[in-house]
């Protein structure tokens, strides 16, 4: 498989994201998600990407692990697993082709822009449908389950999601961290099976490991230098800007 300085330029630099959204910004990896398809396709990136999240996710939990709220997790995770079965199903059912990522990727930038004005007008609305509620938790936990099964791209419900927790930074990165280094670990049989994985992505994979090395080090030289509020809003910008993203892939 030939790779062209363009795709290595523009895959170098969805990695470096990869990386930073881990230990210092979430949110700005799902830009990822737009950057490996053009370089290297579809469904080729959908392989490509998981190592690389499993990779930074490494190091998340390793600098942010004390600092995770449990309890925030375990009443999402059931969820979530309803969705992951829920999008390991979609991947059967539609199969793997370029009809199916255009039919998906809209609807999960949908949900997350439900996501955010719920969020922004709960004041408005009261909490039976804000985030943090009973359903807004359900509901989170299968969106995201679903979103990081069709196409890696849970991370703009989970920014909105935690950020409605109203966590310190860190709590919200190590909570984070243990929530996608235990789904993307998990979502490694189901790339398996469906033959996401190949020998290509692979060694791409291993050549672009030092650009998510590279991120996951801004990214936690960023984090103590950004105040609270700027954290909040900067989260909430990139989940607008990602879901935009999300309904404009092609």
């Amino acid at each position: 498989m030939q790779i062209l300085l363009w795709q290595w330029v523009v895959g170098g630099l969805g990695a470096l994201l990869i990386g930073m959204s881990k230990t210092g910004m979430p949110g700005v990896g799902i830009l990822t998600v737009t950057l490996l398809a053009q370089a290297f396709g579809g469904w080729n990136s959908v392989g490509v990407m998981l190592p690389l999240l499993v990779f930074a996710d490494i190091f998340a939990v390793a600098w942010y692990r004390r600092h995770a709220q449990w309890g925030i997790l375990v009443r999402l995770l059931p969820w979530v697993v309803g969705g992951m079965v829920l999008g390991a199903w979609a991947l059967h059912y539609f199969g793997q082709t370029d009809h199916t990522k255009a039919l998906m990727n809209p609807i999960i930038g949908g949900l997350v822009l439900l996501m955010l004005a719920l969020h922004l007008l709960q004041g408005k609305m009261g909490e039976k449908f804000a985030p943090h509620s009973p359903i807004g938790v359900a509901g989170t936990g299968m969106a995201a389950g679903f979103s990081t099964t069709v196409s890696n791209a849970a991370g703009p419900i989970m920014s909105i999601f935690m950020t409605a927790q109203q966590l310190p930074k860190e709590q919200l990165m190590g909570t984070i961290a243990w929530y996608f280094m235990t789904i993307n670990a998990s979502k490694v049989p189901i790339y398996l099976h469906q033959g996401l994985f190949t020998h290509n992505s692979l060694m791409l994979d291993l050549m672009l490991t030092p650009a998510v090395l590279l991120g996951v080090f801004v990214g936690r030289w960023m984090l103590p230098r950004i105040s609270e509020q700027a954290f909040t809003a900067v989260i909430l910008l990139l989940a607008a800007a990602g879901a935009v993203n999300l309904m404009l892939i092609k």
